[in-house]
């Protein structure tokens, strides 16, 4: 079978991957991208609410998310190239945060203007006059649809905190295929449907088989393959020294009618109080998703490729009644529509951009449920590191920082660490 030899292997042509292939190719490398799926950006990016946000408890989050923000503005700008199937395009709607014990307004407002963030701090009539029909009570914690407490009088009245910069990009997958022909037109090139076997040593190189028996060959491999990452990394015997575990998680989102008192256009939600978030869909409706609260059993699988791909009518009625609970005017359908996906969750919800023990591998994975926002930045994160260690740093000792080329801020790489203490600031949801 035929060997193929290149600077950079990149397993995975989600968004993350394909963002990484991009800068790297951009760097002057060749690059082949492997990916088990028909094309770029059919994995778990495909079923990506794609949330465009800024709400994070640490300041690395916030400023990696605040930059992320411009290079979907100017997306085209960023690509390079002007695609042949069209560009994904960034619909900035706003977005309300509720204020809640776990990820507080007040944290927020503080990271916000120490990025230079425009945001608002509402009440609770100022979130019952913007979104018409929503009931600001604090139902604070979550509870099950099936109790009985779930019914419970609110036990007082919740305000949030609004930025009006925030958003959601309308074709996650499209996304994905965007930055995967931009890393073409520098020279990347991409084997799909096809599966990594097995990951092992050549000399000083990495030799990556697939499942057709061809062989790839590379200095650097990068891991960006999603919910199969850890996979990826025991096939190359990687993780002995992580300090944070990553497992595969299902997710569902389902689809609703819009409530009438929302309006054609209405922001982003975020409601850890009752554990939810809503976002704005095509024709007349929105999306509803969990935030994982404790009283919710949590979805962890073995297998990615096992995962159930169809909507549960359980998952479905405790979603979208969690919503009705907020937004009474919310009609709740008799039949489940919507989607299914797989993340790829860290233990502290942060994901590991990092080299490893292995000298040349490097992952980016913990990636699903809070990443996808920052999926134009992350190749400039990931290319920073392989430059860095390839030239010698010790970014285990001294971590390598990056600055925002439009903010001006700095992004310390330590905060991703695989080596890192569990993020004490996480909110333990998808929120990071």
């Amino acid at each position: 079978m035929s060997t193929t030899t290149t600077d950079v292997i990149v397993v995975g042509a989600g968004v993350v991957g394909a963002s990484t292939a991009l800068e790297l190719a951009r760097s002057g490398r060749s690059v082949h991208v492997v990916d088990k799926a028909a094309g770029p950006g059919h994995g778990s990016t495909s079923a990506s609410s794609a949330i465009v946000r800024f709400n994070y408890p640490t300041w690395d989050g916030v400023a990696a998310a605040w930059e992320s923000r411009f290079r979907w503005d100017e997306w085209e700008d960023h690509l390079g190239v002007r695609p042949a199937d069209g560009l994904a395009t960034f619909r900035r709607c706003g977005m309300v945060f509720l204020d809640v014990d776990i990820l507080p307004a007040r944290l927020q407002a503080e990271l916000f203007d120490r990025a230079g963030i425009p945001y608002e701090v509402w009440g609770p009539d100022d979130l019952e006059r913007h979104l018409r029909g929503l009931d600001a009570g604090r139902f604070w914690p979550p509870k099950p649809v099936t109790s009985d407490a779930f019914f419970d009088d609110p036990s007082g009245r919740l305000g949030g905190i609004f930025t009006p910069d925030a958003g959601f990009v309308d074709d996650p997958r499209l996304a994905a295929a965007n930055l995967a022909e931009a890393a073409a037109h520098h020279g990347a090139t991409f084997s799909f449907r096809r599966t990594v076997t097995a990951i092992g040593r050549a000399g000083d190189d990495w030799q990556v088989t697939l499942d057709d028996g061809r062989r790839l060959v590379a200095p650097v491999v990068v891991n960006a393959a999603g919910p199969w990452s850890s996979r990826v990394n025991e096939l190359a015997g990687i993780g002995d020294d992580f300090t944070v575990a990553v497992a595969p998680m299902r997710q569902e989102v389902h689809q609703v009618p819009t409530p009438q008192g929302l309006g054609d256009h209405p922001p982003v939600l975020a409601d850890a109080d009752i554990g939810i978030y809503l976002r704005p869909d095509s024709g007349g409706h929105v999306l509803v998703g969990g935030t994982e609260p404790e009283c919710d059993p949590l979805d962890w699988i073995d297998d990615p490729d096992a995962s159930d791909p169809l909507p549960s009518r359980e998952r479905f009625d405790a979603q979208v009644l969690r919503a009705a609970r907020r937004l009474p005017d919310l009609a709740v359908p008799h039949r489940v529509r919507g989607i299914t996906g797989v993340y790829d969750v860290a233990t502290d919800w942060t994901p590991i951009y990092d080299r490893t023990a292995a000298d040349g591998f490097f992952v980016a994975m913990g990636t699903s449920g809070n990443q996808f926002k920052n999926a134009p930045l992350v190749g400039t994160l990931m290319r920073a590191l392989v430059d860095g260690v390839q030239a010698g740093v010790d970014h285990d000792a001294e971590p390598i920082t990056v600055t925002m080329p439009h903010t001006g801020h700095v992004v310390d790489l330590g905060a991703f660490s695989r080596r890192r203490a569990l993020n004490a600031d996480t909110s333990g949801t998808v929120f990071g």
